[in-house]
């Protein structure tokens, strides 16, 4: 068992470092003068939001690099979401001011929600870091940066009702030509009880679907044939031309909105080879409209994060997320009823959390045979300061005992992610290419529709076509197939 879960407290059959990615700056030489490098942690939030921070401070003077040892000023953009993302910071930061020491003049600073949580520890009691700047402070990273240049320390972690950075067209920081992300909203207001986000992040507020389109637009125009929309939880998406606010609109019974359904609808009709993805729904949110509307567009995706933390009913009451398990099972007969049994289904699972009993996490395990989940981020729980679960409920599960459980459930999810992949054996799937596989510059990788790995001979294909490929075997992980002439 130690050997599976090695020291990591997630895995994924398809993707074993999901939520451990690190996203580096890329070189861009344009003849400015001083040099940007960001380190980004966690999730595709946080991903888009370095793009921003970029495009902001390549207005200021800054090309960005790779070479941590040849930057100016060096960001970390950070995810509290887990223990370990942060021990994984504090320990990056250690290695920084090591380069510090050979480099005074360095500004070495602390970006996203570690920013927002431990700000007073970084600047005040540990003074490991110059500048500290929550999610929704990047445009003031110019007054922060020259406050730095002129011997103080800078922090800005306020956090907005209003800002979405809808003006601002992003640096793509680590883009392969091909898929990119879209930011549509900020914020959460769900208040699970195990997360940090909505103290992290702030309130949930919408961006202004106008320029979701013109940037979905503009994408296509420079040759990208894939856009995923983002948000913590996209299905609560409500935008009026009067308030950007869900929880205001829904106050003041406005009846002029856009909502996900509508948004989705206007970035599919971009252009037709657009693909649209979408990431995170939530359970209580996700409506029949927005399958609706995804079955009416062959761009859009057939895949669905619908993230369900628990099979059992009254686990999800004290996590507070707002359905029950049979409402989940129902969601997930209607996505089947409505998008069919291609399409992709993916989950994120946390075992071990408080007052957890075996029966409990069996219901875990049961909920799973019935959905048959494609793939899944898996989690043992792990207590974060600040949240209603570590104000309310003890952190009861010994540590052994969730071990167990996790390894339990990602036996499952191997077995269930291979039965899935088996049934597209033998068939010919729409692959769009992002590159060369992993292992070889003789074949070309894409995805399907239903966000699946796809590794076919090169051929005369290139990053960017659609390429129709059967697929004649796979692993838990990987479709394998071969490319049909058009």
């Amino acid at each position: 068992m130690e050997n599976l879960i090695g020291d990591l407290d997630v895995l994924n059959p398809q993707d074993t470092e999901a939520c451990e990615t690190v996203h580096v700056s890329k070189d861009e030489n344009t003849g400015n003068k001083r040099k940007l490098y960001i380190e980004s942690y966690g999730c595709q939030m946080n991903f888009a939001d370095s793009e921003i921070v970029a495009s902001i401070l390549q207005k200021e003077g800054f090309d960005t690099t790779s070479d941590a040892a040849s930057a100016d000023v060096i960001f970390l953009n950070t995810c509290s979401i887990r223990e370990k993302a942060e021990q994984t910071v504090r320990n990056r930061l250690t290695h920084i001011n090591g380069l510090k020491k050979q480099k005074p003049e360095l500004l070495v600073g602390v970006l996203g929600c570690m920013a927002e949580r431990l700000k007073a520890k970084f600047l005040e009691e540990e003074k490991i870091v110059d500048l500290v700047a929550g999610p929704d402070a990047y445009r003031d990273l110019p007054a922060l940066i020259s406050q730095v240049d002129d011997g103080q320390k800078a922090v800005n972690t306020f956090l907005s009702r209003e800002e979405t950075y809808a003006d601002i067209s992003p640096v793509r920081l680590n883009s392969n030509g091909v898929t990119a992300f879209i930011s549509i909203m900020r914020g959460c207001d769900n208040m699970c009880s195990f997360c940090v986000v909505p103290f992290t992040r702030g309130r949930e507020r919408s961006r202004d679907p106008h320029s979701i389109v013109q940037e979905a637009t503009q994408l296509f125009a420079q040759g990208y044939r894939e856009v995923t929309l983002l948000g913590q939880n996209v299905d609560s998406y409500k935008w009026s031309p009067e308030e950007n606010n869900k929880a205001w609109i829904e106050k003041n019974g406005i009846g002029n909105i856009v909502n996900f359904a509508n948004l989705l609808e206007l970035v599919a009709q971009v252009h037709p080879d657009l693909r649209v993805r979408f990431s995170t729904s939530h359970p209580k949110d996700i409506t029949d409209d927005v399958l609706h509307t995804m079955a009416r567009y062959e761009n859009i995706c057939k895949y669905i994060h619908l993230p369900v933390q628990s099979g059992n009913t009254r686990i999800l009451d004290i996590m507070n997320r707002g359905y029950s398990r049979e409402w989940y099972l129902e969601k997930i007969k209607s996505i089947r009823t409505i998008l069919g049994n291609e399409c992709g289904i993916s989950s994120d699972m946390i075992t071990g959390f408080c007052t957890e009993t075996e029966e409990e996490h069996n219901d875990t395990l049961s909920l799973m045979d019935a959905v048959e989940y494609d793939f899944a981020y898996m989690f043992f729980y792990s207590e974060r300061p600040g949240t209603l679960a570590a104000k309310k409920y003890a952190d009861d599960i010994d540590l052994e005992v969730k071990k167990r459980r996790l390894n339990e459930i990602i036996q499952k999810q191997t077995e269930h992610s291979r039965k899935r992949n088996n049934l597209d054996v033998g068939k010919v799937h729409k692959v769009l290419v992002e590159g060369f596989s992993k292992r070889s510059d003789e074949h070309l990788q894409g995805r399907n529709s239903a966000n699946k790995v796809i590794v076919f001979p090169k051929e005369n294909y290139k990053k960017g076509d659609y390429v129709q490929v059967l697929v004649e075997e796979c692993t838990g992980g990987t479709l394998i197939g071969k490319p049909l002439n058009s």
